[in-house]
């Protein structure tokens, strides 16, 4: 099992977006859904076995965590419009501290990141951090930014979780999950 935790600094945290307006109106909602569809698509398949969490930290009402379960997520099309719709089904339902699932493969719940590294323990992908292909083992759950940096308290709550690169060059947050995904990949079917 694979899980990759996206936050989003500016991430709407109700529903009031425009579709037709994701980067604006939803906070840059556009980078969180292209990361949903670089988690959970292959070419004419789910990855069924890799668990995306959007960690959702903007206006009016965060944190509130969304996540995507590629084992039971129906209803979803490989473009950022599909994955948005269903965050905006999913958004304004009422939530407590646990997940709650509210479509097919979707659930969300009060809390963010805190609550979340307290679950499970993720590694984060860092343009700093050790190169992934020179890294003996890798671990099953990856934390990534935004199109913002971490934040101070970001970095203090992520303390000593190691750190991995996919390359010289800063990348864009989906990217940054095709290039990891493809080193599992090769890893586990053992091409070298």
């Amino acid at each position: 099992m694979t899980a990759f935790a996206i936050l989003g600094h500016l991430a709407r945290t109700d529903g009031s977006f425009s579709i037709n307006d994701l980067p604006g109106s939803g906070g840059r909602m556009d980078v969180l859904c292209r990361c949903v569809n670089a988690s959970l698509f292959l070419s004419h398949d789910l990855r069924r076995d890799v668990d995306c969490y959007l960690v959702l930290l903007g206006p009016p009402s965060g944190p509130k965590t969304i996540k995507f379960s590629g084992s039971a997520v129906r209803s979803l099309s490989p473009d950022e419009r599909s994955a948005a719709a269903l965050i905006k089904k999913v958004i304004d339902v009422p939530c407590g501290s646990e997940f709650r699932e509210v479509a097919d493969g979707v659930s969300i719940r009060k809390r963010g990141l805190e609550r979340l590294l307290s679950e499970m323990p993720f590694a984060v992908l860092d343009e700093t951090g050790e190169d992934v292909r020179k890294a003996k083992d890798l671990p099953g759950a990856f934390l990534l930014s935004d199109h913002l940096n971490f934040t101070d308290a970001e970095n203090a709550l992520l303390g000593s979780n190691p750190r991995y690169s996919v390359g010289p060059k800063c990348l864009h947050a989906d990217h940054t999950i095709t290039v990891l995904h493809n080193e599992l990949d090769r890893r586990m079917s053992g091409w070298e």
